[in-house]
């Protein structure tokens, strides 16, 4: 026969709350921080993350709470990365390449978090880098801009000279050169990730410079729009951006960053995470390349699947050697360029016509 509660004795209470108090405490949901260097909405680098940190929240369901933070300026990274962490965040994902000193700075002070930055090289105790294979999305882009360019001149609207952006616009000359030699690319750097006005005016410059084939490596949509508006095509990047270009996206190098947020996650819940150097690509399932326009010529389309699965197989690789810089000098012997270069590369190939900034 049950006790009615009234004739437990006090101890018995008192256990029952605190057994009661501490399954809550355990069902607690875990908490994911999330930085953006841009707007969560739209279209991009930063909407990819976005779109990532919903799936991970889906599938995860109410064993975790994720928090994102938008619109975060480089210098600022620390203060709000360490607002994360005191808020209880057990994971801290910062999605661009200027978070990466002010959170090794507060991973030092929280020991027992899980810091895990994009496109970095620094590492530490609870500090992990992570990274997605974006130029394998520009070589596929470079597939289609050696088929369709009339003038023999492709563009880049590129942010900062950093190895990741230099490794895409090389990729996107080599592959456009694999079609055809005689391709040049153009570049105008804007030294910033997203500015929309300022990349609509670097496109607008380039396509007066004879480019009639543009992709861009920042975040908004703009030079696909000003590409559409001038009669010229160009790319979805990080994200599907037909809404903005329509049938002048001739394909959209889609980044899916919730392969690995769900991995980490994973782990940290299961104690077993570890930082690491992470790099995925397509074989891993990290870039999705879709979203055609209906003005693609199907042949083209048909070169740029097969190149897309040569890049899967390793049976093209697209920094396959030798290569020579912009002066002719060869900065990379015959056969696949190690990662370790491909990681640190600082110079733009032969055919591509612009400096690298200081």
């Amino acid at each position: 026969m049950r006790s009615p509660r009234h004739l437990l004795s006090p101890l018995a209470v008192a256990l029952g709350c605190a057994t009661a108090l501490a399954t809550a405490h355990a069902a607690d949901p875990m908490k994911v921080g999330f930085l953006y260097i841009g707007p969560a909405s739209g279209a991009g680098w930063s909407y990819a993350h976005e779109l990532a940190r919903q799936e991970v929240q889906k599938k995860f369901g109410n064993k975790i709470e994720t928090i994102f933070v938008e619109n975060v300026v480089e210098n600022d990274a620390e203060r709000v990365t360490r607002d994360l962490a005191a808020q209880g965040a057990k994971v801290i994902f910062g999605g661009a390449f200027g978070f990466m000193n002010g959170m090794e700075r507060v991973s030092r002070d929280f020991p027992k978090v899980a810091f895990e930055h994009a496109t970095g090289y620094k590492t530490g105790p609870n500090l992990g880098i992570y990274d997605i294979r974006t130029y394998e999305g520009a070589c596929l882009n470079g597939t289609i801009a050696g088929h369709l360019s009339k003038t023999q001149t492709i563009g880049v609207v590129a942010p900062h000279p950093i190895p990741e952006i230099v490794r895409n616009i090389n990729a996107f000359t080599l592959c456009a050169q694999e079609v055809n030699p005689k391709i040049q690319t153009r570049i105008l750097w804007v030294n910033t990730w997203y500015d929309p006005p300022k990349e609509a005016e670097a496109a607008k410059t380039l396509l007066n410079q004879g480019v009639d084939v543009l992709m861009q490596n920042t975040d908004s949509a703009a030079p696909l729009q000003v590409a559409k508006e001038a009669g010229k095509v160009g790319f979805g990047w990080d994200t599907d951006m037909a809404q903005w270009g329509g049938d002048a996206q001739m394909a959209a190098a889609r980044l899916d960053w919730s392969i690995y947020y769900s991995k980490v996650v994973a782990d940290v819940m299961a104690g077993t995470w570890k930082p690491g150097n992470v790099w995925i690509g397509m074989k891993d399932g990290a870039i999705h390349y879709d979203h055609f326009s209906k003005n693609l010529p199907a042949k083209v389309r048909a070169a740029v699947e097969q190149r897309g699965k040569d890049i899967v197989s390793g049976k093209r690789p697209v920094f396959h050697g030798p290569l020579r810089d912009q002066a002719g000098k060869e900065r990379s012997k015959a056969g696949d360029m190690p990662d370790a270069d491909k990681l640190k590369m600082n110079f733009l190939v032969q055919g591509v016509i612009g400096a690298m900034p200081q």
